[in-house]
């Protein structure tokens, strides 16, 4: 198991994507946890959903002290170059991405400008104003229709269905380059469907309830035969803390050169539930929560259609190589996961 080699206090650390769903909870974390650590974030505030959850979480994030927000895009590079020249950041974990694999199909463009143009103006930064440790996101997608389960970075994940998978595995190939020739060290996180409270509206569990609350019908892919490793998003700011603080070590090779300091991660449950099951659950904790009425007819308002353009039929984490680091398994059951997921929405839509 590693050892945590670099303490955050006195650190200054750069979080891209702040007012997202991962950003905001990491930042809230160091924020809390880390001592004397400062904290730069940067978001565009963009409307691909609901732009009020981005400003209830960074109004939360702006009580902290040690914390300093800038409104930008990270695919300006000359944006990245004043931060970074502004505040030194030790530390970077680029979180901003445009998100979705469905999204990825009707609207390509952004995902070129965010996940490519502004990784690589990330990676640029790194390069020339060296840093400690880079941590990026990068996701399950990449494994595409990987045959073998659990999915574990060993295997090849060269064959991704949609152009955002696509993007996140150019990051990790990218990030691998600059390890090698500028020796910085990188570490990615393939993330497994992270859910929870002021989570992304785009998401099944998000969007399943505003459509019932809604009266319409949800739509369950491949007619319910799907299964995804649901991970509650404390788990992954629990996964990535520990991450960061871990950088790989610099080496040389017999060459001369630098051996990349350069390492991949799962973060997942390691538990694959059916879609069925998930909706079940859901819909259970919804009327728990006073979400929808104790009476609700939901079976009126499900629908099983086929599988969607870029959709695999399961995801899967292999949690191994995780757990021998850093002595970490996300662990949280989905029906807790869901529930408080369900008391947030009922707290932030509907009690007011």
């Amino acid at each position: 198991m590693f050892v945590n080699e670099m303490k955050l206090q006195n650190k200054t650390v750069l979080v891209t994507g702040a007012a997202g769903f991962i950003g905001a909870n990491l930042v809230k974390r160091l924020c809390a946890n880390a001592k004397d650590c400062r904290v730069i974030g940067i978001d565009n505030l963009n409307d691909y959903y609901d732009v009020r959850l981005k400003e209830t979480r960074l109004a939360e994030l702006q009580s902290f002290d040690n914390f300093l927000f800038v409104k930008g895009n990270i695919a300006d590079k000359s944006i990245i170059i004043s931060l970074f020249d502004t505040y030194k950041p030790q530390v970077v974990v680029n979180l901003a991405a445009q998100a979705g694999v469905r999204y990825s199909i009707e609207n390509p463009d952004a995902y070129i400008e965010s996940n490519i143009v502004g990784f690589f103006n990330i990676l640029e930064a790194c390069r020339f104003h060296p840093v400690e440790h880079l941590v990026y996101a990068s996701s399950s997608s990449v494994y595409g229709s990987n045959a073998s389960i659990p999915y574990s970075t060993e295997d090849k994940a060269d064959s991704p269905v949609s152009l955002y998978a696509a993007t996140k595995k150019s990051n990790e190939l990218m990030a691998h380059a600059y390890s090698k020739l500028y020796n910085i060290p990188s570490t990615g996180l393939r993330f497994f469907t992270v859910y929870g409270p002021a989570g992304r509206p785009d998401m099944a569990y998000f969007g399943f309830t505003n459509k019932l609350l809604q009266g319409e019908t949800i739509e369950i892919f491949n007619y319910g035969n799907c299964q995804r490793d649901f991970t509650y998003v404390d788990d992954i700011i629990e996964g990535i803390m520990r991450v960061m603080q871990s950088p790989p070590e610099r080496a040389t090779g017999e060459d001369g050169l630098p051996i990349p300091p350069y390492r991949v991660y799962n973060i997942g449950n390691n538990k694959p539930e059916n879609l069925l099951d998930f909706v079940n659950i859901l819909q259970e904790e919804l009327i728990r929560a006073n979400v929808l009425p104790k009476d609700y007819d939901f079976e009126a308002h499900k629908k099983l259609v086929p599988m969607q353009p870029g959709d695999v039929p399961i995801t899967y984490a292999d949690t191994s190589a995780l757990t021998r680091d850093f002595g970490f398994k996300p662990a949280t059951p989905l029906r807790e996961g869901i529930r408080k997921f369900a008391e947030w929405y009922y707290e932030f839509y509907l009690s007011k």
